[in-house]
């Protein structure tokens, strides 16, 4: 047992998955010699050499499509795009070919890879790097996303990523990587893609949130203890396939519920959530579903991004107008 921030917790796994099946390949603009932008995949290159990592041209329709390539025979490529907002020239990859091989093969080919990108914002950088994408990759049939929100879930959502025989999207929260330790086993491990994860149990209001939005949120509950809510936390965790049972579940029994979404509020994942509540949990509802997100707009650069980004103040003020509903 080991206490990893998030970022030394996904290095480690790749490195455990690389040394258990040398199938397992790592690539990405700067991911070998450089070890990323952010130095997630640090070392790797130095330890498995220049054919299992390497550095790849600033071409991301290329890295993709030659991804699905080594997928369709035998290798197990985890890919990285190097910010999730570099990702569109290889989106044209992404939704005609790493999605739709195994359906369009009829079940002969796999496509056994992972695409790594960092995404959101809160670390004031530059245009394109701190969207919050993953809206447009939920929407595709054929691929997985997660998203994790601890060092112990990031080791074993990607665990799961690398071994599972379809392609999976997963988005590291870089907002976090550094933000803090938590204990990791050493030893292998999954967490199953698919399953949302109830973080606290409550009776008066369920919230659900993803990647960077689970610690604000657990920021404002705390600063809450004294408003005696009782709050039924959900760390979402997969996006695709979404784990609509737990919410519904939880939603029955609380009857509020608020959505946490970094991304811009116009078709987010806290639309179709709170969709879902209202066709199978309406009758249980005791107040309008809510959700905290970006507003409809490029995220600001450095200087103005703190007036778009989800914070422990938007949060507070959510979750004291919900419990304070009335008819």
């Amino acid at each position: 047992m080991a206490q990893l921030t998030l970022l030394q917790a996904i290095n480690k796994t790749l490195e455990q998955q690389m040394e258990k099946d040398d199938t397992v390949v790592v690539l990405g603009e700067d991911a070998g010699f450089e070890g990323g932008v952010f130095r997630v995949t640090a070392g790797l290159q130095k330890k498995f050499g220049e054919a299992r990592v390497f550095d790849t041209p600033i071409a991301e329709a290329a890295i993709v499509g030659s991804s699905v390539g080594m997928a369709i025979n035998g290798l197990k490529p985890v890919t990285e795009i190097q910010f999730s907002g570099f990702m569109f020239p290889g989106y044209n990859q992404i939704v005609t070919h790493m999605a739709r091989m195994r359906n369009r093969s009829r079940g002969k080919y796999h496509v056994p890879m992972v695409l790594r990108m960092p995404y959101g914002g809160g670390v004031r950088a530059l245009e394109h790097h701190s969207e919050s994408l993953e809206t447009l990759f939920a929407h595709i049939p054929g691929l997985k996303l997660v998203i994790p929100s601890t060092p112990y879930d990031a080791k074993g959502l990607l665990t799961a990523a690398i071994q599972d025989p379809d392609p999976v999207i997963y988005m590291e929260p870089k907002r976090i990587y550094r933000a803090f330790k938590q204990d990791v086993p050493d030893e292998e491990y999954t967490v199953e893609i698919g399953k949302a994860r109830v973080v606290q149990k409550g009776d008066d209001m369920t919230i659900v949130a993803w990647g960077a939005m689970m610690r604000e949120t657990q920021k404002a509950i705390k600063a809450l203890e004294d408003e005696n809510i009782s709050i039924e936390l959900i760390d979402l965790r997969t996006i695709a396939p979404m784990d609509y049972n737990t919410i519904i579940k939880s939603v029955k029994k609380t009857g509020r519920l608020l959505v946490i979404q970094e991304a811009v509020k116009t078709l987010g994942i806290a639309s179709e959530l709170i969709s879902r509540a209202n066709e199978e949990a309406f009758l249980y509802l005791e107040a309008p579903p809510m959700r905290v997100t970006g507003h409809d707009i490029t995220v600001p650069l450095p200087k103005g991004e703190h007036h778009h980004i989800v914070d422990e103040k938007r949060i507070k003020h959510a979750i004291k107008k919900l419990a304070n509903y009335e008819v």
